[in-house]
């Protein structure tokens, strides 16, 4: 008898990215048309990459198509052990006969055709058949067909005349989609960035991440919720930890307790010793009867139910709450919702296929558990893909102080707003950290919008979460569609999308359609280019195409400007040299800038103190905390005269320090 195709291994239920994405696209097509294309089709991949999920997919999906196509999966293993047997009982024909009516054959494992001269002349010769009869071989394998140990050179001619194609190890992008679309599956939440940490562990294998993810789930289960930086300690120990051994010292098995608890539940009514049955016991014997014989009847219906609808597609977590919990309600009832709810479901995707064809395999239109989610869906499809996030209000080039050092960046950010896609496209804003390359790219594209222009701005990081979400969805194409309406494209840390392949492969899209159709882009990066690694190089070279103009830190002048404006919104009367003092101050950024600035409006609103450069100079430096210590004990003078009578009295201490030419003085003065 060979082995059932598992129900959960479909075209639906697998994580597309740009490793497997040929490998699915021609099972797709196998699926749709057995026989007429690529055959045989021979999938290669190392272990954990999905190929025996990509193979059953096929057979799933070509019998949602043709439930009376005969389909047939069989490990090399099954086929090996099969055909010793019949040869060894007389049966060799029989067994080749087995063959001659199955449309689709599915062949899992063929790397294990290594010495295996008998079983490598049979699988030539049904290869042959099939194709004779046009009718479909799908193998798949760990390695291609000619690195497979003494393979008859005829098998290999054969694949070869077929298609030859493999799975690559998931690219950053895809293992989040994958990690959280195992996650929803479990019903399970993690705190903000724990997913995206397991899948720069560098783990290739699907299993090992399913297993990483396993571990993630059993720790927080127990109360013991993993923060991100603790991930890489945490998965990278033993593969399984065991727990603490029991008190008495033997060991723990799994499986012990439910068969113990079983037995003791068995034992428990000889055990107990109670009076002699009567008449009204046996009455209540005889109900609790018909009531476990009604209840193991719906639970059997149940059951039956969950793999029904498991086996066309659909998630039964509702279902399977019905066998977990305590009868709470009508099981028929609960049955026919969700047939109800499963019709529906086909009839949202009819119809989301008629307006995106893509949209229809949206795991989305498989859970009865949420309609909501599908209904909304569609009705977003109907209405047009949602707008491209938006530049934030605000920021504005107007608010940029300009100064000799940041003034070819803002001359060529105001040319883009003139004649967008016409100068200077792309335009790349280079610098470090609170520099200003936010503010001059939020800018841009809020002066762009006030033209009426369609604008996407966005950081290099929530364009890879939107992108691994539409992953997830196996919506790439409607995401693709948001950006391509869009007139003008404003990405900031471009530098972000350093070793994120399928972010940097979509990007490099999105470049060529916003060139070819004289579409303005901005980027920003916190890297110069010529510094920037783990970019690819055909999308480097189209950043260094436009032009790339450089914020440098704030001078002097953009200090004091920045300090002043802020000082003014905030106090209406300030000491002009509160600006003065605050700009000679060493900040490496108008972040920087601000933060001084803030730091002495706070200490001044907290003591209700005029906002001076004296002030200001105290809590920043702490210098009049000393003087003023030392005149509560033995106060003194400063051995300076007043300027005289019409003079405006004596100037404050710290200007006179300043002044003094002669640093002896200074030094005495202090050490009073």
């Amino acid at each position: 008898m060979t082995p059932p195709l598992n129900p959960y291994f479909r075209f639906d239920t697998m994580v597309v990215g740009s490793a497997n994405r040929l490998a699915v696209t021609a099972a797709r097509a196998v699926a749709e048309t057995p026989g007429a294309v690529y055959n045989p089709l021979f999938i290669y991949a190392k272990p954990g990459l999905g190929k025996t999920h990509l193979l059953m997919a096929i057979g799933h999906g070509a019998k949602a198509i043709d439930p009376a196509l005969s389909v047939e999966y069989l490990t090399l293993d099954h086929f090996i052990e099969a055909f010793h047997a019949a040869i060894a009982s007389g049966q060799g024909e029989a067994y080749r006969r087995r063959f001659v009516d199955v449309a689709l054959l599915l062949v899992d494992d063929v790397q294990f055709l290594t010495g295996q001269r008998e079983a490598q002349a049979e699988l030539l010769r049904i290869v042959d058949a099939m194709q004779t009869a046009s009718r479909q071989i799908v193998l798949t394998s760990d390695r291609p067909p000619s690195e497979i140990e003494a393979l008859d050179e005829r098998l290999i001619r054969r694949f070869a005349g077929g298609l030859v194609i493999d799975i690559a190890p998931p690219d950053y992008e895809t293992k989040v989609a994958i990690l959280r679309r195992k996650a929803d599956e479990r019903r399970v939440s993690f705190a903000s960035g724990v997913l995206e940490a397991v899948a720069r562990l560098g783990l290739d294998n699907v299993r090992e991440l399913v297993g990483a993810l396993n571990r993630l789930i059993a720790h927080q289960a127990a109360g013991d919720e993993v923060p991100v930086e603790r991930i890489p300690g945490l998965l990278g120990g033993a593969a399984g930890e065991e727990g603490p051994a029991p008190a008495d010292g033997t060991a723990s098995d799994p499986r012990s307790a439910p068969a113990a608890s079983r037995e003791r539940a068995s034992a428990a009514p000889a055990e107990e010793a109670g009076p002699p049955r009567d008449e009204f016991g046996d009455f209540l014997s005889d109900i609790s009867a018909t009531l476990h014989q009604q209840i193991e009847a719906w639970r059997g219906k149940v059951a039956a139910a969950i793999l029904r609808w498991g086996g066309e597609g659909y998630r039964t977590a509702r279902l399977e709450a019905l066998l977990e919990g305590e009868l709470a309600r009508d099981p028929e009832e609960a049955l026919r919702e969700f047939e109800v709810d499963a019709r529906q479901l086909d009839a949202l995707r009819a119809e989301a296929e008629q307006v995106a064809p893509a949209l229809a395999g949206s795991p989305v239109f498989r859970d009865p558990g949420d309609v909501a989610a599908a209904e909304t869906l569609l009705e977003q499809v109907k209405d047009g893909a949602h707008p491209p996030p938006a530049p934030s209000p605000l920021w504005r080039l107007e608010t940029v102080v300009e100064a000799a050092g940041n003034r070819v960046a803002l001359q060529a950010a105001l040319a883009v707003v003139a004649e967008p896609g016409q100068k200077y496209n792309p335009l790349v804003v280079v610098g470090g950290s609170g520099v200003g390359k936010t503010h001059v790219l939020h800018g841009i594209g809020n002066a762009l919008a006030a033209r009426g222009l369609r604008v996407a701005c966005l950081g290099a990081e929530e364009f890879t979460g939107e992108l691994i979400e539409a992953i997830d969805r196996d919506a790439v194409p409607q995401w693709r569609k948001r950006y391509r309406l869009a007139d003008a494209l404003l990405l900031d840390d471009v530098h972000m999308l350093a070793e994120k392949s399928r972010s940097q492969d979509e990007l490099f899209l999105l470049f060529n359609h916003f060139q070819e159709s004289g579409r303005q882009m901005v980027f920003s990066s916190a890297v110069a280019l010529s510094q920037l690694g783990g970019v690819e190089s055909r999308l480097l070279t189209r950043l260094e195409g436009g032009l790339v103009a450089e914020l440098p830190a704030p001078d002097r002048e953009i200090r004091q400007r920045v300090a002043d404006r802020l000082l003014t919104e905030k106090v209406p009367e300030v000491d002009p040299e509160v600006a003065a003092y605050v700009a000679s101050r060493p900040a490496e950024s108008v972040r920087a800038v601000s933060g001084l600035v803030q730091r002495v409006l706070s200490a001044a609103e907290a003591q209700q103190a005029k906002v001076t450069a004296s002030f200001a100079r105290t809590v920043l430096e702490g210098t009049a905390a000393r003087p003023t210590a030392r005149r509560a004990t033995a106060p003194r003078s400063s051995g300076l005269v007043a300027p005289g009578p019409g003079g405006g009295g004596v100037r404050s201490r710290e200007k006179m320090v300043l002044d003094w030419p002669d640093i002896g003085d200074r030094l005495i003065e202090e050490w009073r």
